[in-house]
């Protein structure tokens, strides 16, 4: 396998760093989506379930975010920067993608790997979105991790809120780095 195969070379690109003109278009969304679909799931579930904001519709997530901020944050610990940035970000990405997991109480697949399903669902999406020439950023603000968050998707407490998804044509000139530790230090080999 070679070394640009798309694992290897995606890079988190902020909201900041992408160019908020150029729209993604439906089709190229939908593939991308279907691409999500495809992931890992334990008997069958499908547990993800992705909110997918474009256009006008940015404005709306954005106010929301803000007033469930305003609402979670106990006064002491609010900071403007942050609130603020909860906007930025939204108007900032051509698409933001509300991220939840289903989690059936009753149901014989633990949360742990309905999480861990919707995760490679999103892993899924961030590759098929690098493939084809788009930028992404999985940010974890805790107001969209809330059960608040949740409700005001319109979904149900079965429901898990794992935060937003940005995606869009990273701006001209855009470069990000990354590095990993030595795989050995994360890797044990038991042979017998």
């Amino acid at each position: 396998m070679s070394s640009d195969f798309p694992y290897r070379t995606r890079r988190t690109i902020k909201p900041h760093q992408m160019d908020p003109a150029r729209e993604v278009p439906r089709d190229l969304l939908l593939e991308i989506l279907t691409d999500a679909h495809w992931a890992p799931t334990h008997g069958l579930t499908q547990p993800w379930r992705f909110h997918v904001f474009t256009g006008p519709a940015r404005e709306r997530l954005a106010d929301g975010l803000q007033s469930l901020y305003d609402r979670l944050t106990p006064a002491a610990e609010i900071r403007p920067d942050k609130r603020e940035k909860l906007r930025a970000n939204t108007l900032a990405a051509p698409v933001v993608i509300a991220v939840a997991a289903r989690v059936d109480p009753a149901g014989k697949i633990t949360e742990t790997e309905e999480i861990a399903a919707t995760s490679c669902a999103v892993e899924n999406l961030m590759l098929s979105a690098h493939q084809r020439g788009l930028a992404s950023f999985w940010a974890s603000p805790p107001v969209a991790y809330s059960p608040d968050f949740v409700k005001w998707l319109g979904l149900d407490t079965t429901h898990r809120a794992l935060g937003l998804v940005y995606l869009g044509h990273a701006q001209p000139g855009t470069k990000a780095a990354s590095t990993r530790v030595p795989l050995n230090e994360r890797v044990v080999f038991y042979d017998i």
